[in-house]
């Protein structure tokens, strides 16, 4: 006997969306090759234990500099006194997200990248930066594409939730008096520096970046673990 099976039009498309549902790892790799900001802390990552030499257990202990890698930038990076990384609040860094590829000529993302995407809250800017991650041992580049002043205070004026880059600041190297940061940290803007999105298409996702709850020092930072799924 056969049996027949329908299925709603909605239940159809759950059952599409989870089986075709993908998540991308946009973090970078941590590893003494990776390239730090000019002037921040080298990465040290020493092996103190080790099965192999009889050791009980395999123990590695690390330093670095908070805002190594993938991270976000606290309102007290460049506001003292501000709020710090463990005071985030986790809503701005979990939901939905549209992800903008900018011209690879673009040396500079001015306030007509943003034509179209005013109306959401969450925003990653995927540039010519993401194909400086596939060659660690280059070292620090300070010719990085960065977010022009006028485009963060608009996006600030909006109320964004959280604005990212596919490098190590979203300002240009050797700014004076960082405009980007602050049009940003003043309005509580969460900042995620150091993403990898060469293999993200544009699009909107939802996002998940989860800072170390790091407590003590000035709390002006943390590294992050930054995923991305299909909606």
């Amino acid at each position: 006997m056969r049996l027949a099976y329908k299925l709603d039009l909605s239940t159809a498309n759950a059952f599409a969306d989870a089986l075709f549902m993908r998540i991308y790892d946009i973090s970078v790799p941590i590893s003494e090759d990776t390239p730090v900001f000019e002037g921040d802390p080298k990465i040290r990552i020493d092996v103190c234990l080790e099965i192999v030499k009889g050791d009980p257990a395999n123990l590695t202990a690390i330093s670095m500099c908070a805002h190594t890698g993938t991270h976000v930038d606290a309102p007290n990076h460049f506001i003292d006194g501000a709020g710090t990384v463990e005071d985030m609040d986790l809503e701005k860094l979990i939901g939905d997200c549209r992800v903008v590829e900018v011209p690879l000529d673009a040396l500079s993302i001015s306030p007509k990248h943003l034509a179209g995407h005013l109306d959401c809250e969450r925003i990653l800017f995927k540039t010519r930066n993401s194909s400086f991650w596939a060659d660690s041992g280059q070292g620090f580049r300070r010719d990085f594409t960065y977010i022009e002043p006028e485009a963060a205070r608009m996006m600030a004026e909006i109320g964004m939730k959280l604005v990212g880059i596919d490098y190590l600041s979203v300002e240009e190297f050797g700014s004076e008096g960082f405009p980007t940061h602050l049009a940003l940290l003043e309005k509580e803007i969460v900042i995620v520096e150091g993403l990898n999105l060469s293999g993200v298409p544009a699009g909107d996702y939802e996002l998940f970046c989860l800072p170390l709850r790091l407590r003590g020092g000035k709390g002006d930072g943390a590294p992050a673990r930054a995923l991305l799924r299909n909606r």
